[in-house]
């Protein structure tokens, strides 16, 4: 098998999301390939994934950690691990089902001919497409871009987004080890970061709907380091221009 497209899925106390997530990727026309990485689920999430590698042989792949390491961590990790192994499309999606698995075929249609370098998917791109958010939430994330784009000019709608899919040439691109933020602040920045080095930024719209099971990861924390992370990121883009990682290193 040529591996092609892998999703990277961080995972921690997802017992009641990862069988049906998993099926449902495993289920799209186009051979996806899935990567869980899990750090240490008290709750068995892990274990899940073990039971059900026998039914998607050399499709469905587990990375465990040992506890809570940060979202952006895991996705570093990932990237890094899609890359040695020559993937060409990286995705990145949530395990509670905000994001439709089906999307992730709109997410790669707009990348496959090479248009465009990284493909987000949007919540705000046309309007406010949201489900099942309470109203201050909504704002919060809303204004969150709106604080991104006037900080930093990035010309991004849904600067937090969290469901994405690259051509590996971006991840190829950026010094992984230099991202610096692991929350909200790490979606920022890679978006960021993604668009300084020259990539082609596009935004493909997405219905964003809430987690029915299980617990939402948010916290004042992670949102702190957001708000305080953009100012770092454009102080250092000034004092310290982006460039290409061309030493091929991972």
């Amino acid at each position: 098998m040529t591996h092609h497209k892998l999703v990277i899925i961080p995972t921690y106390n997802e017992l009641e999301n990862i069988s049906d997530m998993v099926q449902s990727v495993m289920g799209l026309n186009g051979d996806f390939e899935l990567l869980v990485i899990d750090d240490g689920s008290p709750d068995g999430t892990g274990e899940v994934v073990k039971s059900l590698q026998n039914d998607y042989p050399k499709r469905l792949h587990l990375l465990e950690r040992q506890g809570k390491m940060g979202l952006g961590t895991a996705y570093i990790t990932g990237f890094k691990w899609a890359l040695e192994r020559s993937y060409d499309f990286i995705f990145e999606m949530d395990c509670d089902f905000s994001h439709d698995p089906k999307d992730l075929i709109r997410l790669y249609d707009a990348v496959k001919d090479r248009n465009y370098d990284l493909a987000i998917g949007s919540r705000y791109i046309t309007g406010v497409n949201v489900v099942n958010w309470p109203m201050g939430r909504v704002l919060m994330s809303y204004f969150a871009s709106v604080y991104v784009k006037f900080i930093t000019g990035l010309p991004v709608k849904d600067a937090t987004a969290g469901f994405k899919c690259y051509h590996r040439s971006v991840l190829e691109g950026i010094q992984l080890d230099g991202i610096r933020f692991i929350g909200y602040a790490f979606q920022i920045e890679m978006k960021f970061t993604t668009w300084n080095l020259g990539f082609r930024i596009v935004e493909v719209p997405i219905i964003f709907t809430d987690r029915t099971k299980g617990t939402s990861k948010m916290s004042t924390k992670i949102f702190k380091e957001a708000v305080l992370g953009v100012i770092w990121m454009k102080i250092k883009s000034i004092f310290s221009p982006y460039k290409l990682n061309r030493s091929g290193s991972i």
